[in-house]
């Protein structure tokens, strides 16, 4: 089975990251690559279990829709499906007998048989029967619920693949059951298969199910009429409309961006997933909003709209009772399209959501709508989570964004209001950017920090002959070397070594929380303000590696484009002056961080050798920590290593 890359929104993206290997065994909706776009970061999920083997792209590889990403070696999992399908397809059948002489339907009697319903793939090896919901007698259809399997991860409902009446029940509650297992004896009645085909001469048994089937297709390839384009999942709660793109009356192409919003983070254009006119825009520049919130409507212009309702039309009235179910996916998929580049949520959100009761259809909305599922009100049996109680969460959660603005208030300043100045000459006010604007709330964190500033000097005299030696080789190739690049290998060097400074402080405030992996902001500056992209383990990149990634950062930071995920995850920050001037600095920690690295420029000084004065060139270094997690004594420690690090660079490799 072939796992090729969904519509992720955009026409390319570029594989960032392969998170599986040959020969895993891989479960539905485990995420296998990470694709990477100039808007967002999206995991693909898998949609299928079984076992890799075989990758068909590589780090780097550009792909787009359909694309084959994974080839997987499935055992059982394609027989529940194929069984479904078959199920499916038949059910309409009956829908012709108004069509299908009165003789033919006496000659050829309906005919039984007993099905076995088997346990399909659940993702785990074992599973325990935690109750079984029908018994022998009962008539059950395609997709009921069956029994409850239960498992150290997760809480299953096992669906019937077939539709009939039970005859018997080959498991008890307590049972301990694999992929395969019979679960149930079903006797099925359908019509045998000669009077399908004996009328094919008058077409009429065969045109059932063709309209429908392509009236899925067109539901599903091609979009028409006003489509909501909603705010996707942005990465943080809250952001601020910065800069609306389009007007009404503008024609959209899909991937155009449309509305530009601005957070403490990042600076995020959202693009429109369906080509169209703009009908109506619901928000306007300077409001606040969050993931879910209306954006605008677009008229889509759709390939064949009109094909549907003809098919419809076509089949006289029984389609009436099978439009429901072709019709029933499109809410869900309205609703789970903005979410679905979101990030997934994190591992301990994902065990806390393994104890809930509820079925499998709602763990993975659960998941693409970021939703825990203790904190969701239950209308289901035995307290199950239906999903009606997760759109209705979602609903209350997205009605009432207003309140927060109000609370975050008190923590800009806690200063009072500025008098009234218009005796001294008056004011002439300049509103501040949108990055700034909401950079305020997270800088006034910094209050609450006690924070301590350690200063020294490092003597880079030889370290500076090297990289002028090296920047040569460099800049032929594109590379731009900076002292940044070596700054960074030491301070990662020597983080793993004093791993409170890449810590955090517990809320209770009783213990250090130590990161096992390093992820460096640097501060970049823009024509906006400072904003602060992530180097991922630079511990494990070269030099020449670092600086690379440092010249794409800084391109995106400037050109607007990093993502979300470009900002997230920070245990520790360097901020810079570069060549603007100055002899030191204080910076401010950056909450949850514990410390940050501030470089001044490097100057030449006379240092005095034993003898007599040598000119070297000093960096001044400005170590800001919170003093609550680190001791003075601690940060003097960790500014001498590095000092000493960066003044003879060949001790990393010791």
């Amino acid at each position: 089975m072939q796992i090729t890359t969904p519509d992720i929104g955009v026409d390319k993206a570029t594989v960032a990251e392969i998170l599986v290997k040959v020969g895993d065994q891989i479960a539905v909706d485990d995420s296998l690559v990470l694709l990477e776009s100039d808007k967002a970061s999206v995991e693909v999920p898998s949609t299928s279990a079984g076992v890799v083997k075989s990758i068909s792209v590589a780090v780097g590889d550009e792909v787009s829709e359909g694309a084959v990403l994974i080839e997987l070696e499935s055992d059982a999992a394609s027989t529940p499906v194929a069984a479904k399908v078959e199920e499916k397809v038949a059910e309409p059948t009956p829908v012709a007998k108004p069509e299908v002489a009165t003789p033919v339907a006496a000659t050829q009697p309906a005919t039984s048989a007993v099905v076995d319903v088997q346990v399909p793939d659940i993702g785990v090896e074992k599973a325990v029967v935690g109750e079984i919901l029908v018994k022998a007698g009962d008539t059950i259809e395609v997709d009921q619920s069956i029994v409850v399997v239960e498992s150290d991860k997760a809480t299953v409902e096992v669906p019937s693949t077939v539709a009939g009446t039970v005859e018997s029940v080959e498991i008890q509650a307590g049972d301990t059951v694999k992929e395969g297992v019979v679960l149930l004896k079903v006797k099925t009645t359908s019509a045998s298969s000669a009077p399908v085909e004996a009328p094919v001469s008058t077409a009429a048994p065969v045109a059932v199910p063709a309209p429908v089937q392509q009236e899925t297709v067109t539901a599903t390839a091609t979009q028409s009429g006003p489509v909501d384009i909603n705010v996707p999942d942005l990465g943080v709660d809250k952001a601020v409309v910065a800069e609306i793109l389009v007007q009404v009356g503008d024609k959209v192409d899909v991937d155009q961006s449309l509305v530009v919003v601005e957070s403490d983070k990042a600076t995020v254009e959202v693009p429109s997933t369906v080509a169209g006119v703009v009908k109506a825009i619901h928000l306007q520049a300077g409001q606040q909003v969050s993931q879910g919130i209306l954006l605008a409507t677009i008229e889509a212009e759709g390939q064949a709209p009109a094909a549907a309702p003809a098919a419809k039309a076509e089949v006289a009235p029984a389609p009436q009772a099978a439009a429901p179910k072709v019709a029933a996916p499109a809410p869900t998929q309205a609703v789970s399209a903005p979410a679905s580049g979101s990030d997934k949520l994190t591992k301990e959100q994902e065990a806390e959501n393994a104890k809930v009761y509820a079925g499998p259809a709602v763990r993975k909305l659960a998941r693409e709508l970021g939703v825990i599922l203790s904190q969701v009100k239950t209308s289901g049996e035995h307290g199950r989570v239906v999903k009606e109680d997760i759109f209705a969460y979602v609903k209350t959660r997205l009605t009432a964004p207003q309140a927060a603005p109000v609370a975050a208030a008190p923590a800009v300043s806690g200063l009072p209001k500025l008098p009234d100045f218009t005796a001294f000459g008056g004011v002439e006010e300049k509103v501040l950017t949108r990055l700034q604007q909401v950079s305020i709330p997270q800088l006034s964190l910094n209050n609450f920090i006690p924070q301590v500033t350690q200063f020294d000097l490092a003597d880079i005299t030889e370290l500076e002959d090297w990289r002028n030696e090296l920047k040569g080789n460099f800049k032929k190739e594109g590379i731009s070397l900076t002292i940044m690049a070596f700054i960074i290998k030491a301070v990662a060097h020597l983080l793993k070594e004093e791993r409170e400074f890449a810590g955090h402080l517990s809320d209770d405030g009783k213990s250090v929380l130590l990161r096992n992996e390093i992820h460096m902001g640097i501060a970049v500056a823009t024509p906006d303000g400072l904003t602060v992209p992530v180097l991922r383990n630079p511990d494990q990149k070269t030099i020449k590696q670092i600086a690379v990634e440092l010249g794409v950062l800084g391109q995106k930071a400037r050109d607007k484009k990093l993502s979300p995920k470009d900002l997230q995850g920070a245990n520790f920050t360097i901020s810079s002056l570069g060549a603007i001037g100055g002899t030191a600095f204080t910076p401010l920690v950056n909450w949850p961080q514990v410390a940050i690295l501030g470089i001044s420029p490097a100057t030449m000084q006379p240092v005095w050798n034993g003898k007599d004065f040598d000119p070297r060139l000093m960096l001044p270094l400005s170590l800001s920590y919170d003093h609550r997690v680190i001791n003075g004594a601690d940060a003097a420690r960790f500014t001498n290593k590095l000092t000493k690090l960066l003044g003879d660079i060949r001790s990393l490799l010791l």
